[in-house]
Order: structure tokens, then C-alpha cells, then sequence
């Protein structure tokens, strides 16, 4: 078979670096065929993508009126919007919320009520939002700052539905105004004393969990009321929190080394009384949102709730302290410090009725309403059964610690919201009991008695696991919403209060 001949074309020429960036030539004529062409011409176009015309443009004269931005409402409406939301994230930052949580809330109703440029900046002691007004105009800022911290979760739900009637149009800016200074200004649901005798049971019940018998859930129920009343009376005086937690340390330890000494009362672990008292003591410091903070990205409001933290456990440690110290130069004996009895299976269901009254107090002593109340009771049951039969399998108090918050995080966030509960207050109830308060007194005493920090350090992590088991929890329970989960993953990160639904954009 006689081959043909291959056809001799021309080599190609070889283009140098600076060669490549220029335009390919203009072919007036080619003969090749269709495909071919189309290729070229995909080709040229990427071509004419990357090179810029040159050729002269007509000038666009913009009317003399025109505004580059968006179109917003009036001036009045404009401060009023801008008023109210910062006043929100002020009720929401005053119980304990999230950075993200308050940011994200602000944003929504911004967006709501037609100010859909808004900047928020969310730092511990105030609130900072901007609102952009094109071109012409200047920003306008409005800032408001948290200056008191006080649990009311009644206060926090009533927010959480005004902010959901204002996201789906129920309401007015202005009936909502008046809504909010209505729900600020508004008494406690509860009498004074309602919150004393839930502190003291809270007090009375944590005795139980850790294993307390007889005498003493009675003995930490009245110590723990009279610390809640002188530390209202000190509040009233206007003492620093600070000197508030020395006090209710220093109450808390004498009294149960006296009634030791005084053989008052047989108890056989008199040490769970201070226990209890300092977990009632510990309840109040916003170690989640500190933590939630920290993750989510807002450092330095996490640095100030940590450092919070920090000081107020500090005055607590130096009144326990300050009593085991008194105590030893009158001659007192010191508590004996029990080892808590190991989780048998029979104990197990003392511990579920456990937890769960002590998460029921704390939400009552929160002033928190009926629903609420029962389902922080259902997630201190959950927290403290996962507590309870990870140490039937030997586990370590901190990994123990951090799956029952989990767990807890877990449930509040998928069921929470369905319920029309505050995840946050779920969150907060469901961990209380867990709080080491026992861990810490056991490393005071050692400390006192020449030791090392190894206890104490390991209260401190406990504190750790729990916070952030509650926020791993939550995050996990963002694709387990049924229709909110695409919505949730667009969010800052684990949502505790605010809305969930942003409301209709505005451009």
C-alpha cells in the first residue's frame, strides 16, 4: 500500500512573554471551517474579556437629582428604627445573650423596618449601630450603653415576641416602641421572696445530687436563702458585685463550719452545704455567652465576660478562703471534704428528679414563666442523667461534663424554638446543676492546708466544658431544624436568643 505523502507545514513561530499579552490579530479573510470559527471566536471573546476597549465612550450625565444609595425612610423614622433596635440588643445583652445573638437580631429587624445598610458593632458594655444613607448624606450612628446585668428571662421572652410581630409585619415601629418600654419597665412576675426560696431550693436539690442525705438539703436550703437576702440588701447599698460574692463565700463557709462545730445538726457531709451555696453563687456568671463569644469571633466582648467571670470568682475564693482562715485561728474544725459516692444505677434516677428541680429553681429564681420553667426542668433532667451514666462507665468528671452539656445544647436548640422557649434560658438552667461548685471548695481547701491548684484548675475546666459543650451543641443543632437549617448556616454561629428568620431584604 503506497502512502501518502504528509503535507509540510510551516512551523510555528514561537511568541516571547511579552508577546502573549497582546490582542491577536485581525484575519480579514480565513477559510477555515465552522467549528473552527466558533472556537476562534470563544477565543477572541475570552480575549476581549481581559482587554479593555479603548475606543471612546459616550458620556452618562446622571440627573442633578439623583442619589447614589439606598432610599430610606424619613429623618424621624430613621432615629426611631434605630432606637428600638439597640434598645432590643441592650434587654438581650443584659441577660445574658451572645454577641452573634445580638448582632444578628439588630440586622433582622434593621432589614424589617427598611434599613437594609445597617453596621453593628457589639462590644460588653455597649451597643453601636450605623446606618448608611448614600451618597450625600452622612451615617447616621446611634449607640446605647449596657450599663446593669440582671436575669429576667420573663423580660427576655417578652422581646423574643415583639421581635418576632415586628418581623412579620404585626406590629408598627412605634407600637413597638411603647411595647418594649412597657416590657423594660414592667415588675418582676414573681415577689422577692418567691426568687429567695427558689435559690434555696436550688441550693437543696444540688445537695441531693451530689449525694447529700438527712439534714443537710435542709441545712443548704437556709443558707442559701439568707446569702440570696443579704446580698439583696448589699445590692441596695449599691456594693460591687465583687464584694457581693466575698460576702456570700465567707456566709456560706462559716455557717456550715458552725453548725459543724456546734453539733446543731448530724450531718453526715457538711461540706455539700458549702457546695451548694457556691454553685448558687457560680449560676449567675455568664461563663456561656463568655464562651459563645470567644467562638463565634467577638474577642473582645469575650475578654470582658471572661474577665467578669474571673472576678467574681475571685471575690467568691477569697470569701471561702477568708472563713476556712477564720476559722482555723478560732480554733474551729475544719469541714471534712467527702468523697461524693460513686453513680450506682439505683442512684440514678435521684439524680434525674435532681437535676431537674435544680434547673426548675434556677428558672424560677430567673423569673421565667410556666413553659419555660417546665422545659429547663426536662433539660436538667437530660443533663444530669448523661452526667450520671457517663460516670457509671468511669468517665472523667471534665468529659462527662462537656457530653451532658452537649446534650443539652442539643435538645434546647432543636426543641426550644418549637416550643416558643428562649434557647438561652434552656441552655443556662440545663448546666447549672452540673456547676463544680464542690470541685471548687475541695481546691480552696487544699490550698489552705499548703496543696496545689491541681483541684481548682480542674473546676475551672469543668466550667469550660460545660459552657462549651452547651455551644457545640447548639451548632450541632442547626441542620436538625426541619426548614431552618440552610437559614441557620448563613448565620455568625450558634444562635441562643434572637430570630431565626431575617425578614425580607431590602436593596
Amino acid at each position: 500500500m503506497k502512502l501518502k505523502p504528509r503535507a509540510r507545514t510551516a512551523a510555528p513561530r514561537r511568541r516571547h512573554a511579552w508577546q502573549i499579552l497582546e490582542a491577536p490579530a485581525e484575519d480579514h479573510y480565513d477559510k477555515r471551517g465552522p467549528r473552527q470559527q466558533r472556537g476562534r471566536k470563544t477565543r477572541q471573546r475570552a480575549w476581549h474579556i481581559l482587554e479593555p476597549p479603548t475606543g471612546e465612550l459616550p458620556a452618562v450625565q446622571p440627573p442633578p437629582d439623583a442619589t447614589i444609595g439606598p432610599e430610606l425612610p424619613d429623618e424621624a423614622t430613621l432615629h426611631l428604627v434605630l432606637d428600638l433596635a439597640v434598645r432590643i440588643g441592650e434587654v438581650q445583652m443584659a441577660n445574658g445573650a451572645g454577641a452573634s445573638d445580638v448582632t444578628a437580631t439588630i440586622l433582622t429587624l434593621t432589614r424589617a423596618l427598611g434599613l437594609p445598610h445597617c453596621e453593628v458593632d457589639v462590644i460588653f458594655t455597649s451597643i453601636t449601630v450605623s446606618c448608611l444613607r448614600g451618597s450625600d448624606l452622612p451615617p447616621v450612628t446611634a449607640l446605647r450603653v449596657v450599663r446593669s446585668r440582671s436575669l429576667d428571662y420573663t423580660r427576655l421572652s417578652d422581646t423574643e415576641r415583639l421581635v418576632q410581630r415586628l418581623i412579620r409585619g404585626r406590629i408598627s415601629a412605634e407600637d413597638a416602641y411603647t411595647e418594649l418600654h412597657r416590657v423594660t419597665t414592667a415588675k418582676h412576675p414573681y415577689p422577692r421572696w418567691v426568687s429567695t426560696l427558689a435559690w434555696g431550693g436550688m441550693a437543696g436539690f444540688i445537695t441531693l445530687l451530689l449525694g447529700g442525705t438527712g439534714w443537710t438539703p435542709v441545712i443548704a436550703f437556709v443558707i442559701s436563702a439568707l446569702v440570696d437576702r443579704v446580698g439583696r440588701l448589699l445590692n441596695k447599698a449599691a456594693l460591687p458585685f465583687f464584694f457581693q460574692q466575698v460576702v456570700g463565700g465567707f456566709i456560706a463557709t462559716i455557717s456550715a463550719i458552725a453548725i459543724v462545730n456546734l453539733d446543731f445538726f448530724a450531718l453526715e457531709r457538711p461540706t455539700l452545704v458549702v457546695a451548694a451555696a457556691l454553685t448558687v453563687l457560680l449560676s449567675g456568671l455568664s461563663t456561656v455567652s463568655a464562651v459563645q463569644d470567644a467562638i463565634t469571633g467577638y474577642y473582645v466582648t469575650a475578654a470582658g465576660r471572661s474577665l467578669e467571670v474571673a472576678l467574681m470568682s475571685a471575690g467568691l475564693i477569697t470569701g471561702v478562703a477568708g472563713a476556712i482562715s477564720l476559722a482555723a485561728k478560732l480554733g474551729a474544725t475544719h469541714t471534712p471534704i467527702p468523697d461524693v459516692p460513686g453513680v450506682t444505677p439505683l442512684s440514678l434516677p435521684i439524680m434525674l428528679l435532681a437535676g431537674s428541680g435544680a434547673a426548675a429553681c434556677f428558672a424560677l429564681a430567673s423569673y421565667s414563666r410556666l413553659r419555660p420553667l417546665l422545659v429547663a426542668a426536662a433539660a436538667g433532667a437530660v443533663g444530669a442523667g448523661a452526667y450520671g451514666a457517663m460516670q457509671l462507665f468511669q468517665t472523667s468528671t471534665i468529659v462527662a461534663s462537656a457530653i451532658a452539656a452537649t446534650l443539652v445544647g442539643l435538645g434546647g436548640g432543636v426543641l426550644a424554638r418549637r416550643l416558643r422557649v428562649t434557647p438561652l434560658v434552656v441552655a443556662v438552667s440545663g448546666i447549672t446543676p452540673l456547676l463544680p461548685g464542690l470541685a471548687t471548695y475541695r481546691g480552696l481547701s487544699e490550698l489552705a492546708d499548703g496543696g496545689t491548684m491541681t483541684t481548682l484548675m480542674s473546676a475551672v475546666a469543668i466550667g469550660m466544658a460545660l459552657a462549651a459543650g452547651v455551644v457545640l451543641g447548639e451548632f450541632l443543632a442547626q441542620p436538625l431544624r426541619t426548614g431552618l437549617g440552610r437559614l441557620e448556616r448563613k448565620l455568625a454561629g450558634p444562635r441562643m436568643a434572637g430570630p431565626l428568620d431575617p425578614g425580607r431584604r431590602l436593596d
